[in-house]
């Protein structure tokens, strides 16, 4: 017998799921977002904090797909300014400053990024300069000045400090960026969120087709019809199959997943230019319970879009390996893995490009589009750090299109469930872990049970009980997957699939 409704905003448990559904069936919805990732769950809350009535529609699961296989990265875009797009960078910037301030101070931390001159004294010279220049796009941003600390050069005793698996002797430069907890848990908030300003929030339920203000739906196996005034499609490198027009060029970008142990435990992240590149780095990125994800590559993606998870390919493992291990004093083999992911950017091929999908992704622009077509509106491109500025972009089409709603967005001021100012959180009574992953909301799972799911890993069974109660998780993948973390590690996974389902089954 499942205990009482938790009294926390935007819970998302059955009962919840129930009264949703029932609604959808009523007169309709301003605004009906197709995908559960980090730019629609955006978009939802921008619409419902603006005063819409909204549902959101996710296929599978909240951050089922894209959003839950980034490099867990909130930067500030150094990428950019080696391409020329300084508009771009300082957008970047500027969401990274609200993102670490107010949206979630809790799921971002100050992350220093590594370039040591193993890699080359004229990588290193590069990477100050580029990381300067990050600086000055920083300061010149609200709430950017003191966000992170500036650019440095640091001697050998400090390489050794932060990455100490680098070949030793020699110096180095650091440069800042953020980096999230989780950013299926970021998603996860945000549709939470926007269920708090009263966003109909549904997973498992396809659309399937628009026919004017109608829209066809599967739920559960189960075909329905809602309204809606406006129809936003934010599925990502699925997009296209609600708008056909749109030219998008899909990028897988992969991760290794490796024992922290094995480069020293880094306390940095390790920054190595892609051979032949002054634009592209391999990182290898610390995490917390000992781990390390090695990424990212940018390779281009032929053909229909798979449902499926994508997987890195042999060529890319070996890439991220022979990059990383330039640098390295002891190498890195395969057998050294012990999981990897890999994830579809939907990159937007500009309308006088030519290219075709063979082409190199790496060079294009991240920046996102807004399509309409019909009631439709498409949103796609763009990154997880500028979700934001994606959301109120489509929601301001959205509301000049209806005619109502309020005309300016509120979300660079509005904190997620369980965000607080720094002072507010060091004084939650709760482990520091799990205050960097719920915030305010540490104790209510805390309380919730603290025995590990798998012998060995912080991950509690209230985390589980905390997924299903309030944050809408109805499988074991949900909660493997994507409010935890444990299935990147496949021996792992196995343990704790027995206490998810158990966990599923007493709350049912």
């Amino acid at each position: 017998m499942p205990e009482p409704e938790l009294r926390l905003p935007g819970v998302l448990d059955a009962r919840q799921r129930d009264r949703d559904l029932a609604a959808l069936a009523g007169p309709g919805v301003d605004v009906l977002v197709v995908g559960g990732g980090v730019t629609g769950a955006g978009v939802a809350l921008d619409a419902a904090a603006r005063g819409l009535t909204v549902a959101l529609c996710e296929r599978t699961d909240l951050a089922a797909g894209t959003s839950r296989w980034s490099s867990k990265l909130v930067h500030g875009g150094l990428r950019y300014l080696a391409h020329g797009e300084l508009g771009l960078a300082r957008e970047s910037a500027r969401e990274r400053a609200v993102l670490m301030g107010v949206t979630a101070p809790h799921l971002v931390r100050r992350l220093p990024f590594l370039v040591p001159d193993a890699a080359g004294r004229d990588v290193t010279a590069l990477a100050a300069l580029g990381g300067r220049l990050g600086d000055a796009v920083r300061v010149s941003v609200p709430g950017g000045r003191r966000s992170l600390p500036g650019t440095s050069r640091v001697p050998a005793r400090t390489v050794a400090r932060l990455v100490p698996g680098v070949r030793p002797g020699r110096g180095g430069v650091v440069f800042w960026d953020g980096q999230l907890t989780d950013d299926a848990r970021l998603v996860v908030a945000l549709a939470r969120t926007a269920a708090a300003y009263g966003a109909r929030v549904l997973t498992g339920a396809t659309v399937t087709g628009v026919d004017g203000d109608r829209v066809q739906l599967t739920v559960d196996g189960t075909t329905t019809t809602a309204r809606a005034g406006v129809v936003v499609n934010a599925a990502g490198v699925w997009a296209q199959r609600l708008a056909p027009d749109v030219r998008l060029v899909p990028s897988r970008g992969s991760h290794l997943v490796l024992p922290a142990a094995l480069l020293g435990s880094p306390t940095a992240a390790l920054t190595v230019p892609l051979p032949g590149s002054r634009s592209r780095y391999v990182f290898a990125l610390p995490q917390e319970r000992g781990l390390v994800y090695l990424g990212i590559t940018d390779e281009p993606v032929t053909g229909p879009v798979p449902d499926d998870d994508p997987v890195p390919g042999p060529a890319e493992v070996q890439q991220l390996l022979a990059t990383v291990n330039q640098v390295l004093e002891v190498p890195l083999t395969q057998r050294d893995l012990v999981g990897a992911y890999a994830g579809l950017r939907p990159l937007v091929l500009p309308a006088s490009a030519g290219a075709g999908p063979g082409d190199a992704t790496a060079d294009l622009s991240r920046r996102h589009l807004l399509s309409w077509d019909g009631p439709v509106l498409t949103v796609v491109g763009g990154k997880l750090t500028t979700y934001r500025a994606m959301a109120a972009d489509a929601v301001d089409a959205v509301v000049a299109r209806l005619g109502r709603g309020a005309r300016r967005s509120p979300t660079a001021r509005l904190p997620l469930v369980g965000a607080a100012p720094a002072a507010v959180l060091a004084r939650v009574g709760a482990p520091a872990r799990l205050v960097r992953r719920y915030g305010t909301e540490a104790p209510v799972v805390a309380g919730l049970g603290g025995e590990p799911v798998v012998e060995g890993r912080p991950e509690t069974v209230g985390e589980l009980r905390f997924a299903v109660r309030a944050e809408g998780a109805r499988s074991v993948a949900d909660l493997l997957d994507r409010r935890t973390r444990i299935g990147l590690v496949g021996a792992e996974r196995a343990v704790a699939a027995t206490v998810a389902a158990a966990v599923i089954r007493s709350e049912e």
